[in-house]
């Protein structure tokens, strides 16, 4: 049987005939189309002092944009990643004390030049404060000229403060009295990479909105660089506490789990540390690695497939995030305190051991530096901030004299500056100060502002 050829109306040839050429001819102007940044990200947790991840529209010479690119001023740096998504990592050993200028210029694999621009970036973190105003208690920001930037109104007390990890925000209790607060969010924008000639800023103000619609008795916060929040609250009535998972698009779950104390998320997002009688333990968010609030209903409390427990008295006191490691604190029967260095798969490692009470204590983004913060007794009380290497080695010493810190502050590192904060008090009855201290000297800088407590805001 013969068949006959198939033909096409003339019409529909010519449609067809003008799809392809279209198509081809798309294809030819895409191919010519010059590269495109389409995402540029500060990325705090490095293991350098500061980082920034670029995304482009097709992949890119590495090679080129580390010879046409700059920093000013010009810190070591170097480009690390492939194809279209690459990391701008500042080299370690290096303090960041003023806002840097990034020219940006480069090739893709066809050779075609991105077109040139410049941004402004600013990596340091902000300092926050809970400060003693007349009437009350105020968030306050301290700006580059010395001057502090309200950030709220004044509240009769501000007890709990979370800054949010990714810098969108800070989380709050204020008091009602009575024994009873309110439980706030107030979001912020972060300025610090702006495209010039606009130069960078202090972060804008966003909506201040409640996480809790009835009154509480207490509320604790921890939150990730993904923008997740985990938030635990006590109720007016005895045992009406809950544990409530916020992720970053504001989905809400409730969780339901035994915990001894305040639970806190790995800076990354890739599981909690929860606090039971029986110890620590790690436990994910979810199976679908993203994150999302569905993903923790079985709340197995398991991590490829064991469960992940440090048992013993212990408190997490850090994350060095870089590393993947934390330190922790852990209390002996015989009444000693040890401070350890601990990653997911290794037996913890004791870098200092002692009979003095550890108030506070932090380390750097790589687990090489840690410093804690001792208290003891000899006739009087003394305080006491120690710097170790990573085998635990002292490297320095610095007895604060008559200054003590504020219960319940921390220690906090900022890898950008090197530094150190602390919320210290000399006298009972004045009012504490923010302490910066440098990371390797150890020297004070005491600022001359009557706070409650102080924190790192990061740049975002």
């Amino acid at each position: 049987m013969k068949r006959t050829p198939l033909t096409l109306p003339p019409a529909l040839a010519v449609v067809l005939a003008s799809a392809l050429a279209l198509a081809v001819v798309q294809q030819q102007l895409l191919a010519r189309r010059p590269p495109r940044l389409l995402a540029l990200e500060p990325q705090v947790h490095s293991s350098g002092p500061a980082a920034l991840d670029l995304r482009f529209s097709r992949p890119m010479q590495r090679a080129s944009l580390a010879e046409r690119s700059g920093l000013q001023p010009p810190l070591a740096h170097r480009w690390l990643g492939t194809d279209t998504r690459l990391r701008l990592l500042l080299q370690p050993g290096q303090v960041v004390r003023s806002p840097l200028s990034l020219d940006l210029a480069g090739s893709d694999r066809r050779g075609l030049p991105l077109a040139a621009q410049r941004w402004n970036w600013d990596p340091r973190p902000l300092l926050l404060v809970v400060a003693e105003v007349t009437g009350g208690e105020q968030l306050q920001i301290l700006k580059p000229d010395g001057r502090w930037q309200p950030l709220s109104a004044v509240l009769p007390r501000i007890p709990t403060l979370e800054p949010l990890a990714d810098g969108s925000g800070v989380v709050f209790l204020a008091s009602e009295g009575q024994g009873l607060h309110r439980l706030w969010k107030l979001t912020l924008r972060p300025r610090s990479l702006l495209r010039a000639p606009a130069a960078t800023a202090l972060p804008q103000l966003g909506a201040l909105v409640p996480l809790w619609p009835e009154p509480l008795s207490f509320a604790h916060a921890s939150s990730n660089r993904r923008g997740d929040l985990l938030i635990q609250v006590g109720g007016q009535a005895l045992g009406d506490g809950r544990t409530v998972w916020i992720d970053a698009g504001g989905r809400r779950r409730d969780l339901r789990m035994e915990v001894s104390g305040p639970i806190l998320l790995l800076p990354e997002g890739e599981g909690m540390v929860v606090p039971t009688p029986d110890g620590l333990e790690l436990r994910a968010l979810g199976g679908n690695g993203n994150g999302a609030a569905g993903s923790m209903g079985n709340n197995s409390g398991e991590i490829g497939g064991r469960p992940q427990i440090l048992p013993g008295s212990r408190v997490l006191a850090s994350f060095c995030p870089a590393s993947g490691q934390a330190l922790l604190v852990r209390h002996w029967p015989d009444y000693r305190r040890s401070l350890e260095r601990v990653q997911p798969g290794a037996a913890p490692l004791t870098l200092w051991l002692g009979s003095e009470a550890v108030m506070a204590a932090s380390c750097d983004q790589s687990g090489e530096r840690a410093w804690m913060l001792l208290n003891r007794w000899n006739g009087s009380f003394a305080n006491e901030l120690v710097q170790l290497d990573r085998s635990g080695r002292i490297v320095a010493r610095r007895d604060l004299g008559g200054w003590s810190p504020e219960p319940g502050t921390p220690l906090s590192y900022d890898p950008v500056g090197d530094q150190l904060l602390l919320t210290l008090r000399s006298d009972p009855r004045q009012p504490a100060r923010p302490v910066l201290v440098n990371g390797r000297t150890l020297e004070l800088r005491i600022l001359r502002h009557p706070v409650r407590q102080a924190f790192w805001l990061p740049a975002g």
